[in-house]
């Protein structure tokens, strides 16, 4: 009982001295000072700017609409922004995907693009960038642990109007859109059709009547032969009447 009745007692002081004429003065005067003036005018501002927010989107909701769809896509791409972890699983998959083909059967462009980076790569010359809702690799000129005097000093670094130059990914909305397109066709090795007509290299999707017409073909060679016995039976009639 003595511990229920200790709570009890110290909520009923706290409230007395609350409703005690001394601690509403000492309020006012905290209320009136520089802090709390500027306190009552801070939350005075976030109230009326949140009350024109919501009366301006009632009165234009395909314009508030579109505003929230552009801060809402802006923040989804800033959270799904790649980062250079990702990219670095990226360029080692691709590469273990290359290597299980046959250099006569991979793509020379994909190839040639993932050995090139993943050269960078082992050099120590690959650099990341995030910038606020994509990311950005580029290559550099020397390692980053390089002690020389070239890599060091910052007057001698790359300016920034050279990045498009040096520019190899760009990651956005969670891939790495240059790495990906590289890969595009990389079981497929263009070196091989080179010496075909131009008409013969290039490839179109066929249409419904082609294709119908191809599995028709296609079940008819499956088909035994058939023979004509009318022939056969009119020879053998024809020797059997010389006879």
């Amino acid at each position: 009982m003595a511990s229920a009745r200790f709570p009890r007692r110290t909520l009923c002081s706290a409230a007395e001295r609350a409703a005690a004429p001394g601690w509403r003065s000492r309020w006012d005067r905290l209320k009136n000072t520089k802090a709390g003036v500027w306190c009552r005018s801070l939350l005075s501002d976030y109230r009326d700017a949140c009350r024109d927010v919501v009366q301006d989107a009632w009165a234009r909701p395909l314009r508030a609409s579109l505003m929230a769809s552009l801060v809402g896509g802006g923040w989804l791409c800033v959270q799904l922004k790649p980062d250079y972890p990702s990219f670095e699983a990226r360029l080692l998959e691709h590469s273990t995907r290359l290597g299980l083909l046959s250099p006569w059967t991979r793509s020379a462009a994909s190839d040639g693009h993932v050995q090139s980076v993943a050269k960078l790569r082992n050099e120590g010359r690959l650099r990341y960038a995030g910038l606020g809702l994509l990311s950005v690799v580029y290559r550099a000129d020397y390692d980053g642990a390089a002690a020389l005097y070239e890599a060091r000093c910052s007057s001698l670094a790359a300016p920034w109007r050279e990045l498009p130059a040096r520019l190899l990914d760009v990651g956005f909305a969670g891939r790495w859109w240059v790495l990906d397109s590289k890969m595009k066709d990389y079981d497929v090795n263009e070196d091989e059709f080179t010496h075909l007509p131009p008409h013969m290299r290039l490839t179109a999707v066929p249409g419904v009547q082609q294709v119908d017409e191809n599995e028709r073909l296609h079940r008819e060679s499956w088909t035994p032969p058939s023979v004509d016995t009318t022939d056969s039976d009119s020879e053998e009639g024809q020797r059997e009447d010389r006879q």
